[in-house]
C-alpha cells in the first residue's frame, strides 16, 4: 500500500484524486503544515523542501521503495506506473505535459499568491492583492478559451485536469464570478461529479479548517514567518 503524506489542500488533492482515479490503494500520513509536521527529520528525508503531498510507493522501480515530492512529479509518476491518464503517443503526451507545467507555474502560484495576500497577509496591500486577483482571472481566461475546442484541457480527461481542478473550484474565494467562465463552469461540473474525484476530495475531510476559522498567530507563524527558516 502506497503511503501518501498529505493535509487537505489543493496540491494534495491532486494526488489523492489521482490516486482513487487509478485504483491505487494508499495509507493517509497526516502533516499537520499548522503545527509544523512538515518540519519533522523524518519527513524532510521523504520531501527536503518541506512541503506536502509526497508519497512512498513500496514497489518503486526495481522492486524497491521510492519517494518523490511536488505534486506534478507524483502525477507524472502514477500515470506512468499505471499507464493511465497520461498518453504515450508523443504529440499527445506533450499536450497534457504542458497543461500540467501551466498548472504548476501559473495557476497554483498565482491563486496561492492571490489567496495569502487577501486573507492571511498581515497587512493589506492593495498592489499585490490587484495584481494576483487579476492575473488569476486571466488565467482562467486563457482555460475558458481552450475548453471552448476542447473536452477537456488536453483533449480527453487527463493529469492535466486532475492538477488543475482542485485549485480552479476555488474561484469564488478569488472573488472571480464563475458566469463568466462559462466552459470552466462546465468543466468544473464534469470532474467533480466523477465518483473518484468525490472520494479523493475527502482527504483528511474530519481535520479540514472550517472557511469561517481564522489562522492562528502560531500557525501564521510556522507557515509565512521566521520559523519555517530558523527549522530548516
Amino acid at each position: 500500500m502506497l503511503d501518501l503524506y498529505a493535509w487537505p489542500t489543493p496540491n494534495a488533492y491532486k494526488v489523492s484524486i489521482m490516486l482513487e482515479e487509478v485504483g491505487i490503494p494508499y495509507n493517509v500520513i497526516p502533516v499537520n503544515i499548522g503545527k509544523g509536521d512538515q518540519f519533522n527529520p523524518e519527513f524532510l528525508k521523504i520531501s527536503p523542501n518541506n512541503k506536502m503531498p509526497a508519497i512512498v510507493d513500496p514497489d518503486g522501480p526495481g522492486g524497491k521503495p521510492y519517494s518523490l515530492f511536488e505534486s506534478g512529479a507524483i502525477l507524472m509518476y502514477l500515470a506512468e506506473k499505471t499507464g493511465q491518464l497520461m498518453p504515450t503517443e508523443m504529440g499527445s503526451r506533450y499536450r497534457v505535459i504542458q497543461w500540467l507545467m501551466f498548472q504548476m507555474g501559473g495557476i497554483g502560484p498565482m491563486m496561492g499568491q492571490a489567496n495569502h495576500f487577501q486573507y492571511y497577509a498581515p497587512e493589506k496591500i492593495p498592489y499585490a492583492i490587484d495584481r494576483y486577483v487579476k492575473e488569476t482571472g486571466r488565467l482562467f481566461g486563457v482555460v475558458e478559451r481552450v475548453l471552448a475546442e476542447s473536452e477537456y484541457l488536453a483533449g480527453d480527461y487527463s493529469i492535466a485536469d486532475i492538477a488543475s481542478f482542485p485549485w480552479m473550484r476555488g474561484y469564488e474565494r478569488q472573488g472571480l464570478n464563475i458566469e463568466d467562465f462559462p466552459q470552466v463552469k462546465r468543466w468544473l461540473a464534469a470532474i467533480e461529479a466523477r465518483p473518484a474525484v468525490q472520494k479523493g476530495l475527502q482527504l483528511l475531510a474530519e481535520v479540514r479548517r472550517p472557511p469561517s476559522q481564522t489562522m492562528s498567530d502560531d500557525e501564521r507563524q510556522i507557515l509565512f514567518g521566521e520559523l519555517q527558516y530558523q527549522k530548516r
